[in-house]
């Protein structure tokens, strides 16, 4: 169930930041580029991101782990860069998918992402029985 809730996190996430055209991040929704075909494609990329967080990210944070001292965790921030943008590069190889033009607006994309992931993180948690 965790995973399910993340995944719509993250759809929703990328979608908000997709509607900042600032950005310059888009999603290329399913041919013919209706509603629904949008989100699934969101659905689709949000399931994508998260297994690439949960299981390249996880790594390269342990690995980065003395730079986030150093840093006092600002590499982070590069980390979820790379994330959102080795996500768009799986996606590139089809038709739709999600597309970053550039790799720092990608990074304000990435934080944007991390802060909407967090605040929901915080509304959805479950409840502790004590």
């Amino acid at each position: 169930m965790g995973f399910l809730i993340r995944v719509v996190v993250n759809a929703f996430a990328i979608w908000v930041v997709t509607l900042i055209t600032a950005l310059q991040v888009t999603i290329i929704p399913f041919p013919p580029g209706e509603t629904l075909q949008l989100v699934i494609t969101l659905l689709v990329v949000g399931a994508i991101f998260a297994l690439v967080n949960t299981l390249i990210g996880t790594v390269i944070k342990v690995l980065a782990f003395p730079l986030y001292i150093l840093t006092l965790g600002l590499i982070g921030l590069l980390i979820n860069a790379f994330l959102l943008w080795l996500t768009a590069w799986i996606t590139s190889f089809w038709s739709w998918g999600l597309r970053v033009e550039d790799f720092w607006l990608g990074l304000v994309a990435a934080i944007l992402i991390s802060l909407i992931n967090w605040v929901f993180g915080i509304i959805l948690r479950p409840k502790r029985d004590d």
